[in-house]
């Protein structure tokens, strides 16, 4: 069972990351030319070894990775230790910056699949609103808030999945991320 939900799970990514790469193919032929164009270089799949990260705005840091995907969604940049709330008509309701946990999910496309209101986090640090979307190495990632609404950066020795927001990030993200929001994390 827990190989073909792997090989579910990595046919999944794969579908994700060829959609996000037509995805921005699609945008770069739209970008205006005072701004200069991206070209595609054969360079390796998101989140690959020797991958670049995903391109952003330098002037404007808040704002959505391109390549991201499309419609409703909850965006995690993994390099920036950013997430942006994205309705269905592509526009950010809210973006804050996170707390990384020690394992980080790898770019792709996932789907929330759990909800828990209040829980003791895998470093015994009570949370609530926790959002679970992926899992890696054997522990579950998911967005949570500290009740304290502490955001201390984990022990490095410890394997920890939570990435932590403030409370009200936390309460944002509670509401915007209900069971099947797609979330997708990019480099």
């Amino acid at each position: 069972m827990a190989s073909s939900s792997a090989g579910f799970v990595a046919g999944l990514t794969t579908a994700a990351l060829a959609a996000i790469g037509v995805l921005a193919h699609q945008a770069s032929t739209h970008v205006p030319h005072d701004l200069g164009r991206t070209r595609a270089t054969g360079s390796p799949a998101p989140g690959a070894p020797g991958a670049s990260k995903a391109p952003r705005d330098r002037r404007h840091p808040e704002a959505l990775p391109t390549g991201s995907g499309r419609g409703e969604r909850v965006v995690y940049s993994v390099d920036d230790d950013r997430v942006w709330l994205v309705g269905a008509g592509g526009e950010v309701r809210r973006t804050f910056r996170v707390t990384p946990s020690t394992v980080d999910p790898l770019p792709g496309t996932y789907t929330v699949t759990s909800r828990s209101n209040r829980v003791a986090g895998s470093d015994g640090v009570p949370v609530e609103h926790v959002v679970r979307f992926a899992g890696r190495e054997g522990v579950a990632v998911g967005f949570s808030a500290a009740v304290d609404g502490s955001t201390a950066k984990p022990d490095p020795g410890e394997r920890t999945g939570g990435i932590r927001e403030s409370r009200a990030d936390g309460d944002a993200m509670w509401q915007f991320a209900t069971i099947g929001q797609q979330v997708v994390v990019v480099p």
